[in-house]
């Protein structure tokens, strides 16, 4: 449609000026730029994601061992990282650790380009300021940080709506590596089957434990900054810019400790009861609603489960089962 909007314009009125066009293509530049940047990363940190998800399960295939937390005491500690990443690799290879990469790939390009445009749509329908006027006072601070939360809410909420069913695609590959599945082998056989065994809304399996996160997430990260930066922190100080960045970078770290088990429930909804080994008795239990596993977590003391992968305490009052590879 642009180049044929372009030719148009060549024989309508000539050459046109470059200066006119550059801005769409300036635009389509930083699109592309924000899916490959975002794609490289995808593929950095895929491998720390997939062992975080098969701890989020329970999965513990290797035993506590004796170590020492960061007091120097000895401990019974739970395998990290590392050791869980060579596990991997000694049974799948180092291919092992990118199962799920493909929908993930397919979920971070199409949730940029979503959220780039809703984006867009919400801030041309604002009002813009004019030129020449003012800058907003402060007490009106507030409400211009409330309205850009709201916008970046909607954005990000339509990103995560429609890229969903690749995040359970994802999940559900990764939680294959428990049974030694290979139910969902490639992106099309894993639509079919989740359409055939669970209808649409098995694509949405843990939609809504996980919008409350990203919702729950924006807004106290946004506010506490907001505070930070109003109270704390004034503009004769040095290096404010930094100041405000590394503030704005604590308050995100800190909401998404706060919303983590609105993630661990979503991930756990979203492999429940799916037929493979992961989601079903007796190796976890089946759960009618997001909020019925909240609970249960909640009553074992698991709603934090999977938050570190370092220096992984050995749970109190459980007992390893070798044969099952979990606490009991």
């Amino acid at each position: 449609m642009a180049v044929t909007i372009f030719f148009h314009k060549i024989i309508a009125t000539g050459v046109p000026k470059v200066r006119r066009e550059y801005p769409v293509y300036s635009k389509m530049a930083d699109a592309c730029g924000q899916v490959l940047l975002g794609s490289g990363l995808t593929v950095l940190s895929h491998p720390v994601m997939y062992i975080k998800v098969l701890i989020q399960v329970g999965h513990e295939p290797l035993p506590p061992t004796l170590g020492r937390n960061l007091f120097g005491r000895q401990v019974q500690q739970l395998p990290g990282l590392f050791a869980y990443a060579k596990h991997i690799i000694k049974i799948d290879g180092k291919a092992g650790l990118y199962n799920g990469l493909a929908p993930r790939l397919c979920a971070g390009a199409i949730g940029t380009v979503v959220h780039s445009t809703v984006r867009q749509i919400c801030q041309e329908k604002s009002s813009p300021q004019l030129p020449g006027s003012k800058p907003e006072a402060d007490e009106n601070a507030l409400k211009n940080v409330a309205e850009e939360t709201t916008r970046e809410m909607i954005a990000r909420s339509c990103a995560t709506i429609v890229t969903h069913p690749f995040h359970v695609i994802t999940l559900r590959c990764m939680v294959q590596f428990i049974g030694r599945e290979t139910k969902y082998s490639g992106m099309l056989d894993s639509i079919v089957t989740i359409y055939r065994e669970e209808g649409i809304w098995g694509f949405f399996a843990g939609l809504v434990p996980r919008l409350l996160a990203d919702v729950l997430s924006l807004w106290i990260c946004n506010l506490l900054a907001h505070v930070i930066n109003t109270y704390t922190i004034n503009d004769s100080m040095s290096h404010t810019g930094e100041i405000r960045n590394c503030s704005q970078a604590l308050t995100g770290f800190f909401a998404s400790m706060l919303t983590y088990p609105f993630v661990l429930v979503s991930h756990l909804m979203a492999v429940n009861n799916c037929g493979l080994a992961g989601g079903m008795p007796p190796y976890a239990s089946v759960y009618p609603t997001w909020v019925d596993c909240w609970k249960h977590l909640s009553r074992e003391g698991n709603l934090g489960r999977g938050n570190s992968l370092f220096f992984r305490k050995f749970p109190t009052g459980k007992k390893y089962v070798v044969d099952e590879k979990r606490f009991f």
